[in-house]
């Protein structure tokens, strides 16, 4: 997988998951103790996030790291 596709797929399952939780960007920020504009930048694809702050996410959405990961086909 290129890189730049890993982290498209990644930034879609963000928004994803955040707008099934009906947060916005901002309160989803809030909760992993993140900046807004750098939740933007990880669901535009313009940041390589790290192992901590995936964590993070998932755990501010609730859910696991391995299903943060899913993309929508399953891979």
């Amino acid at each position: 997988m290129e890189k730049k596709e890993i982290l498209i797929k990644f930034g879609q399952r963000v928004r994803q998951l955040r707008k099934e939780k009906k947060l916005s960007q901002e309160e989803l920020s809030f909760k992993a103790n993140l900046h807004r504009t750098y939740i933007g930048m990880i669901e535009r694809a313009e940041k390589n996030i790290t192992l901590i702050n995936i964590e993070k996410i998932a755990n501010a959405l609730e859910t696991n790291i391995d299903n943060l990961l899913k993309s929508d086909n399953g891979k």
